[in-house]
């Protein structure tokens, strides 16, 4: 099935939108329920906000709503793959089994590294801050 240029160049942009918040979504969970405890984990009920794994919540909290909304999507999906791949290698494969993320339960930490490493590459697509910041400036 080939498609038209015209269908692509329409549907490309509000499909990367679709990723980044589908994917932001599901990463600010992740720093709901250990800030917020929202929703509710019972091994983030006595963790400490000032720890490296509060830190890690306050990136996924913070970044997960800029991603959503699209502000400063480059940067801040740059910092958040950071933030993924020393998960990985610090919470994961020091564990065992360092490339096969399938054995350490590795797998969500390297698809949010390389979704953030491509959005950081890519932009924010359609329905974003990000967009309408650009054509603010032209």
């Amino acid at each position: 099935m080939k498609l038209s240029q015209p269908f692509i160049d329409t549907w490309t942009p509000r499909a990367l939108a679709v990723l980044r918040i589908v994917t932001a979504y599901l990463f600010l969970l992740h720093g709901s329920a250990k800030l917020l405890h929202l929703p509710h984990v019972a091994m983030f009920d006595a963790l400490p906000v000032w720890s490296f794994i509060g830190f890690a919540g306050m990136l996924e909290l913070v970044g997960g709503l800029m991603l959503i909304v699209g502000l400063f999507t480059r940067p801040v999906a740059f910092i958040l793959s950071g933030q993924m791949a020393v998960a990985y290698f610090l919470g994961h494969a020091s564990k065992g089994n360092a490339l096969v993320p399938m054995l350490n339960q590795g797998e969500p930490a390297v698809m949010f590294c390389f979704v953030f490493l491509f959005l950081s590459v890519a932009g924010a697509g359609a329905w974003a801050i990000d967009a309408s910041r650009q054509v603010a400036a032209r």
